[in-house]
């Protein structure tokens, strides 16, 4: 049986869509749950309307080992504390309200207090960095 905080994050992907129509990409940060994929989309919509969102949308996964490094996280517990902290009785109601609350931390400009410096996070994160640069060596032209 389905867990229900599996699916319902996919509803307000509809919303997102019509939200920035003119958008060729969206493009998500999210954790790296397992259902947090285009093929969730295939789970609640027809097959050709999945196709077409999935095309819309790019994901970004925060990651595993790097949890302080989840800002995203913090946007999250503030719309939980702001917005979701009561029951919404509409999938539509539900995408305008967190629009609405999203609208209104972009026009306040609200911003994170990022406690590590540049140095900090580069020792924290040397062994990815290296990795990444051992990727992409791979395709480098000769």
């Amino acid at each position: 049986m389905e867990e229900p905080h599996c699916r319902e994050p996919w509803a307000i992907i509809d919303t997102l869509a019509a939200a920035w129509p003119e958008a060729i990409k969206i493009r998500l940060v999210q954790d790296n749950l397992n259902t947090h994929n285009t093929s969730s989309f295939y789970e609640y919509l027809p097959a050709e309307e999945a196709f077409t969102l999935a095309q819309r949308f790019e994901f970004y996964y925060t990651p595993k080992s790097a949890s302080w490094l989840n800002m995203i996280e913090i946007e999250f517990s503030a719309l939980s504390r702001e917005c979701l902290d009561r029951r919404i009785p509409t999938i539509e109601l539900l995408a305008k309200e967190v629009l609405a609350l999203v609208k209104e931390r972009a026009e306040k400009k609200i911003k994170i207090n990022w406690q590590f410096s540049i140095e900090t996070a580069r020792t924290k994160l040397n062994r990815h960095y290296q990795q990444v640069n051992a990727d992409n060596s791979k395709y480098k032209k000769t």
